[in-house]
């Protein structure tokens, strides 16, 4: 039996000063949803492709279909859940586009909170962050040609957020017919803050900060909030969206057999002691 871990959560979006269109979308676990002892707590942020049509639509029709393929799933085994419902998600954009006859795409990067294991699923440059203590460390990989330098070694994590190519995707949702998301798990303690953001947010704030700001400012809403501000006044050009959810309490959580574990870190991340932003 799932024992839910107390945990409070907000999720906030802007436009920007340069788009004239929102084509991020997010969602975080609600009430009406099935209950958390089941399935456990859902968040999600998406980001659709601004250099395409439908950008909105495709993260909307993302996330839409990513948390009913979810719950349709068995509720002891959410990295399949989280597989499954990205596979969905990724056929949902692909038929909208050819229903368009528009290319569509999107990023999408989730969380599954079940007692005291975080599940996470990825594909694309939004990132997820786990602040514990005073560190901030990314739990995700970017899929760009940037982020692929940076896991060759070839260019430092620091140079990423100024590349005139940051932006370039290698894997997202809705241009291909199958898709290869990267799938994790790790343990939670009380106190972490985990932090889902999209690029237009991230590309302005250092990882360090998110750690400064969540340290400072306590609770979800104004470190969403003020993540977004930041970002805004560093001039980013882009949609900025960030969830942010505190871990007030954890609870014990059974092995369940055959669930397989993958505990890796970031390729430019191993070597770190676990203790993320």
């Amino acid at each position: 039996m799932l024992n839910a871990p107390q945990l409070t959560a907000y999720g906030h979006t802007h436009v920007g000063t340069v788009r004239e269109e929102n084509q991020d979308s997010f969602r975080v676990s609600t009430a009406a949803e099935p209950p958390l002892q089941a399935f456990g707590a859902l968040y999600a942020v998406a980001d659709g492709m601004g250099g395409y049509e439908h950008g909105a639509i495709a993260s909307a029709q993302a996330i839409e279909t990513f948390y009913e393929t979810f719950y349709q799933g068995n509720p002891q085994k959410p990295p399949q859940n989280l597989k499954n419902a990205v596979q969905a998600a990724n056929w949902a954009v692909y038929q909208a586009s050819q229903r368009l006859r528009a290319r569509m795409g999107t990023t999408l990067s989730a969380l599954n909170i079940m007692g005291n294991q975080l599940h996470l699923s990825h594909i694309g440059d939004s990132r997820v962050y786990l602040v514990r203590g005073r560190n901030s460390t990314c739990l995700t990989n970017d899929h760009t040609a940037v982020g692929e330098l940076v896991r060759m070694r070839v260019l430092s994590p620091d140079k990423v957020r100024t590349h005139e190519r940051r932006s370039v995707l290698q894997k997202c949702l809705g241009m291909q017919l199958v898709v290869q998301p990267d799938v994790s798990q790790h343990k939670l303690a009380e106190g972490d803050y985990l932090i889902l953001c999209t690029d237009g947010v991230w590309s302005h704030v250092e990882d360090q900060e998110f750690a400064q700001i969540a340290i400072r400012t306590g609770d979800p809403e104004p470190i969403s909030r003020e993540l977004i501000d930041l970002a805004m006044q560093r001039e980013s050009d882009d949609n900025l969206s960030v969830i942010t959810i505190h871990i007030q309490k954890v609870a014990p959580q059974a092995e369940t057999s055959g669930e397989r574990r993958m505990w890796g870190l970031p390729q430019a991340l191993r070597g770190k002691l676990m203790g993320k932003a």
